[in-house]
C-alpha cells in the first residue's frame, strides 16, 4: 500500500503545482509558463499511464480456486508466481511485516459465531450461511481472500471441521500439499505461514490495485482533456499575441494609403 500511496500523492502535487502555473499563465497570457505547464503535465500524464500500466501487469496473474460445495475459494501461491507483486509480498522480509499485521488485527477470530453455546455447524460454514460468514466472505472482498487463505486450512488436505478456526487431521489423510503440515490450531499461528495465506493476500492486494487503476484512469481522461483546454488556451494566446502584432506594425509603419 506505501508502495501505491507515494507515486499517488507525487503525481497529486505535481499536478497541483503545475496548474497553479498553468492558471497564471493563462490569465496573465504569460507563454512561458503556459509552455511550461503542457511539458509538466505532458510528463504527468506519462507517469500515471505507465502507472496503470505497471499495476495491471502486476497484477495480472492469479485468481481464487472454486470448491466444489463450498461457498469460498481455495487459493494457490504457484497462481501468482512469476509476478513482481508475488515475489515482493513472499519475500521473507515483507512476509514477516504481514504476518505480524494479520496476528495483531485478529481477523480470524471474527470469524466465530457459536449458535445456542456450540459453535456453527460445518454444513453452514461451508455454505457461508452464516452471517459472520456472509458478511466477511461477501461484503468484504480483502477479508474474502484473506480468511480463505490464511484462517483455515486447503481444502484439499482433509481436514475435520471442528469450528472456524480449529480443524484436526483425520486419520492417515493429510494431503500432498505443503501447507497441510503448516496449519496450526494454535490461533496465533493457523495458517499465517502457509501459501494459500500469501496466495490470499496477493488476492487482496490484486483487486485494491485494479479499483485504484479504475480511478486512476479516470483521473487520466480528465488530465487529457484539461491538457487539451490548454493546448487551445495557448494557441487563443499565439494568436492575439500576432493580432497584436500586425497592430503595432501598421501604426509604426502605415501604408501609404494612410
Amino acid at each position: 500500500m506505501k508502495f501505491l500511496q507515494w507515486p499517488l500523492i507525487l503525481i497529486g502535487l505535481t499536478v497541483m503545482a503545475v496548474s497553479l502555473a498553468g492558471i497564471a499563465g493563462a490569465c496573465y497570457r504569460n507563454t512561458f509558463l503556459m509552455y511550461a505547464y503542457l511539458w509538466a503535465m505532458f510528463f504527468a500524464i506519462a507517469a500515471l499511464v505507465f502507472f496503470i500500466i505497471f499495476a495491471y501487469s502486476a497484477t495480472e496473474k492469479g485468481s481464487g480456486r472454486p470448491v466444489m460445495n463450498r461457498a469460498y475459494p481455495d487459493y494457490s501461491l504457484q497462481d501468482y508466481s512469476g509476478s513482481w507483486l508475488a515475489d515482493r509480498v513472499s519475500s521473507p522480509a515483507h512476509w514477516a511485516k504481514i504476518r505480524d499485521c494479520l496476528r495483531a488485527s485478529h481477523a480470524c477470530q471474527s470469524l466465530h459465531r457459536n449458535i445456542g453455546g456450540v459453535p456453527e455447524l460445518a454444513d453452514l460454514f461451508y455454505a457461508g450461511n452464516s452471517p459472520p460468514f456472509r458478511s466477511m466472505f461477501y461484503l468484504c472482498d480483502f477479508c474474502h481472500n484473506l480468511k480463505s487463505g490464511c484462517c483455515k486450512p486447503p481444502t484439499s488436505c482433509g481436514y475435520t471441521y471442528m469450528n472456524e478456526t480449529f480443524w484436526i487431521p483425520g486419520e492417515g489423510q493429510t494431503g500432498t500439499d505443503p501447507d497441510c503440515a503448516q496449519w496450526s490450531n494454535e490461533q496465533h499461528q493457523l495458517c499465517y505461514s502457509c501459501s494459500s495465506c500469501k496466495a490470499g493476500v496477493l488476492g487482496s492486494l490484486k483487486k485494491s490495485w485494479r479499483r485504484a487503476s479504475v480511478i486512476n484512469i479516470v483521473v487520466l481522461v480528465i488530465l487529457v482533456l484539461v491538457y487539451i483546454v490548454a493546448l487551445a488556451a495557448i494557441r487563443h494566446n499565439q494568436q492575439l499575441d500576432d493580432a497584436h502584432g500586425e497592430t503595432r506594425m501598421q501604426k509604426a509603419r502605415p501604408s501609404w494609403l494612410f
